[in-house]
């Protein structure tokens, strides 16, 4: 039988409407219920234009609909905390945008939540669902390069306008590029590595009330020193992914992406050669695997540990800038 599931989006985002919409609509038996908003026009129309049967202007609206079965909270980082955490006292799962919350404390009150209500909880870091990363994180737990030494990840980009908004300017909703982008960093690499992030360095700048560059550097449990250049002012350097060891070399070129695009090259004493992939919807991608979790059947593919450890890192980025010194990245 086809398993049914009623998503509330909490949240009328541009990522629900540009990519999470679409993910649900292709997963069997899913279908997007209601939406919310605390402007009641801008929700309307929301829902009109998505073809969404309801639109809420409280969460307690939105979570109190027998038809709700899970939500995706997209809203702005401050509200991330409260919202999981009543979705998950009404007994709906929780797929929530990183950064899980602002703090570690709200974060792990999230997944205690969760965990008592019995209900799934993922983070949704897009980027570990990437064929690309994927093919990455076989290359390397395979042996293909030896024993992994460093790592450097290249995410500047030129954060469009209609994304700037709160993530530029409000620091109190959580804005700036480490919350926003970094942390994606930290994830990936905890994937592909399968390795934890134990101390970091770090400076940023800022040409408004939030960072919007930053250079940093993380040491993992295995060893491995990885360099971080995130920014959202940096218009043409691409992004990629590089994966350095004993015996050879991964790199990705515009894989830190939405899109299913980028190219990964292995080189090694035998030469260089492209990885073959199979570019799919990231966010098709962990849906499939949120439903198959909500089934009993897995895991999702970020959890809210996941969320809770890459959230951890880049709050220790960011103290490193404070404070001018090498931070520990602590996670409970």
């Amino acid at each position: 039988m086809t398993h049914k599931l009623g998503w509330g989006l909490v949240g009328a985002s541009t990522i629900a409407r540009e990519w999470m919409i679409g993910a649900m609509r292709a997963q069997p038996g899913n279908e997007v219920v209601a939406v919310l908003s605390s402007d009641a026009q801008r929700g309307a129309a929301y829902a009109a234009e998505h073809g969404i049967a309801k639109s809420c202007t409280s969460i307690a609206g939105l979570l109190a609909d027998p038809a709700v079965d899970a939500v995706y909270i997209s809203t702005t980082n401050e509200l991330h905390a409260a919202q999981a955490i009543a979705a998950a006292a009404a007994g709906k799962h929780v797929l929530c945008e990183k950064p899980l919350a602002m703090n570690l404390a709200d974060a792990h009150a999230i997944v205690e939540a969760c965990n008592r209500a019995g209900v799934v909880l993922a983070t949704n870091h897009h980027l570990r669902s990437a064929a690309s990363h994927q093919a990455i994180r076989q290359l390397v737990q395979g042996g293909a390069i030896g024993r992994p030494l460093f790592a450097r990840v290249f995410h500047a980009v030129r954060l469009p306008a209609h994304l700037q908004g709160w993530r530029v300017h409000k620091p109190e909703a959580g804005g700036g590029v480490v919350l926003d982008i970094t942390v994606h960093d930290a994830d990936t690499l905890r994937f592909i590595l399968d390795a934890e992030p134990v101390e970091a360095v770090a400076m940023t700048q800022a040409d408004g009330p939030v960072e919007d560059g930053v250079m940093a550097v993380l040491r993992f449990d295995n060893g491995v020193l990885a360099q971080l250049h995130d920014a959202f002012n940096v218009a043409h350097a691409g992004t990629g992914i590089e994966i350095h060891g004993s015996a050879g070399s991964i790199i990705g070129r515009d894989v830190m992406t939405q899109h299913p695009v980028g190219e990964v090259r292995l080189r090694n004493a035998d030469g260089e050669r492209v990885i073959p992939l199979q570019p799919h919807n990231l966010y098709a991608h962990s849906l499939a695997a949120f439903n198959r979790a909500v089934q009993g059947l897995g895991a999702p593919s970020a959890s809210g540990k996941d969320g809770v450890r890459s959230l951890a890192a880049a709050l220790a980025v960011l103290e490193a800038a404070r404070t001018g010194q090498r931070t520990p990245v602590r996670a409970d």
